[in-house]
């Protein structure tokens, strides 16, 4: 079975400053040859030592000339409450700024801000715009969000087969989340034939980058032998791996799972599990 809800996440995704640092280092080769470039590379040193006033200071000198990746960070920052005081309205503003300069990750953010009614008045049909626009450009996250919304009808009608085309897209470019979400609908059979045997395959995709929510319902699949043979040993293993995850309800789900065991299979399991984890992911049979 898939969670306890029997569904599967739709929850929507947008970049927040965890994964700032890989985004900025590949725009300050991309416009170091600018007129801004020194304030924007000055902005990103000083993110790195961790001195967002300074950070923001900087990137919003850049923001103002016109700088669309500095645009960017600049709402970022205004969006999370770094280097300056938490504000969505100004979030949104320097978003739609490097939005309309065609910049995805901004395009993706401010479908958030709509989609969520954060900074402006809630509007699923703008957030879809904009995810679209974004999605597009293969932006996977706004796919995944595209998907979502089809899958939930919010801005458009609901249409599963269009949130699998959207879900696949992000899938295919390996965004976890919906890797997740496309493994539950071949689970489910919404927008496609059912068919446990795909929905395993996506979720091993997602469950190996350490997505909690796979692991937990790849362990269901082993226990249950649906789509794979049934296997004590492997669905104790990702159920531990994706308590380990983080999964609030996979601890109680194990040992459960451990009561049709012998004391030598769940050490088995568990010696399984970490070497799993040991090999990051890459020695899971």
């Amino acid at each position: 079975m898939l969670r306890s809800d029997g569904r599967p996440k739709t929850n929507l995704t947008y970049l927040k400053v965890r994964i700032m640092k890989n985004l900025v280092t590949a725009l300050i080769f991309t416009f170091a040859t600018t007129v801004w470039a020194g304030d924007f590379e000055d902005g990103f040193a000083a993110s790195e030592a961790g001195d967002y006033k300074t950070a923001f200071s900087f990137y919003k000198k850049a923001a103002e000339q016109g700088e669309l990746a500095a645009q960017f960070n600049v709402g970022l920052y205004y969006d999370v409450g770094k280097g300056v005081a938490q504000d969505d309205a100004e979030a949104v503003r320097w978003y739609k700024l490097a939005a309309a300069q065609g910049y995805s990750n901004a395009q993706l953010n401010l479908g958030f801000m709509f989609a969520n009614g954060k900074g402006v008045a809630q509007d699923y049909a703008e957030a879809v715009r904009w995810y679209k626009l974004a999605a597009a450009q293969g932006n996977s996250i706004a796919q995944h969000n595209l998907g979502a919304m089809y899958a939930n009808g919010k801005g458009v009608l609901q249409d599963y087969v269009e949130a699998v085309r959207w879900y696949k897209l992000a899938a295919a470019q390996g965004y976890s989340i919906a890797q997740l979400n496309l493994g539950a609908r071949y689970a489910n059979g919404k927008g496609v034939l059912q068919d446990y045997a795909e929905a395993v395959r996506w979720y091993k995709l997602a469950a190996v980058r350490g997505n909690a929510d796979a692991q937990f319902n790849l362990s269901q699949n082993y226990a249950t032998g649906k789509g794979v043979l049934q296997d004590d040993l492997q669905a104790h293993m990702w159920m531990n791996l994706a308590a380990v995850s983080g999964d609030k309800g996979a601890q109680k789900a194990r040992d459960v799972i451990a009561e049709q065991m012998t004391i030598q299979q769940i050490a088995k399991a568990q010696a399984m599990a970490k070497k799993c984890l040991v090999s990051k992911y890459k020695d899971c049979d």
